[in-house]
C-alpha cells in the first residue's frame, strides 16, 4: 500500500461536486484523511472562487491507475476539458503525491509542483500530513506552509453547508 494525497477543487456547483468526489474517494479507495475545506478564488482566470480541500488515501494502484481512476471521477462528474489550462469546473483531482517516490511518467509528474505553489494546496496538505515530508525537498509540509507567503492567496475555511448550491 502506498499513501496518496489528492488534491480537489471545483467551483461549479462545488458542494455537490466535492461530496460527490468524496464518495467515490471512498468507494474506490476505503478510508479517507479529509482536510478542512477553504474557499479560494480562481487562479489564472476570473471566474467564482473554489473549494477546494486535500485528501489522503492509501492504495495498490500504479501511479498510472491512479490518475487514470481519478481521471474517471472528473469524466463522470461532468468535468468539461478545453484548450485552456485554467477555467471553471465541475471536478478537479489531482494526485499530489504517490508515497515518497518521484515519479516521471508522460504527464505525471509527482510530486506536483503546485505543493509549493498555491495555498489551496499547500494548506490543507498541511493539515493532514504536516509532519510528512516533501519526497524532493525533504522538508515537512508544516515548515513549508510555515515559510510560505500566502499574502496574495487568501483563503476561508468553509463547511459544505455554508455554500450549499
Amino acid at each position: 500500500m502506498v499513501r496518496v494525497y489528492v488534491s480537489i477543487g471545483s467551483n461549479i456547483e462545488p458542494a455537490r461536486h466535492v461530496r460527490r468526489a468524496l464518495r467515490e474517494l471512498r468507494r474506490a479507495f476505503g478510508q479517507l484523511t479529509v482536510s478542512p475545506v477553504y474557499a479560494s478564488a480562481a487562479v489564472g482566470f476570473d471566474g467564482d472562487d473554489f473549494l477546494n480541500l486535500v485528501v489522503g488515501l492509501d492504495t495498490v494502484d500504479t501511479p498510472g491507475a491512479m490518475a487514470d481512476r481519478l481521471r474517471w471521477i472528473e469524466d463522470t462528474s461532468g468535468r468539461v476539458r478545453g484548450p485552456e489550462r485554467y477555467a471553471a469546473r465541475t471536478l478537479d483531482l489531482d494526485a499530489l503525491t504517490y508515497g515518497d517516490q518521484r515519479v516521471r511518467a508522460g504527464r505525471l509528474m509527482l510530486p506536483r509542483d503546485e505543493i509549493t505553489k498555491y495555498a489551496f494546496v499547500l494548506r490543507p496538505l498541511a493539515d493532514i500530513a504536516g509532519h510528512e515530508l516533501h519526497p524532493e525537498l525533504e522538508r515537512t509540509y508544516a515548515e513549508l506552509w510555515a515559510e510560505f507567503d500566502a499574502s496574495n492567496q487568501p483563503l476561508t475555511v468553509v463547511t459544505l453547508d455554508e455554500v450549499d448550491s
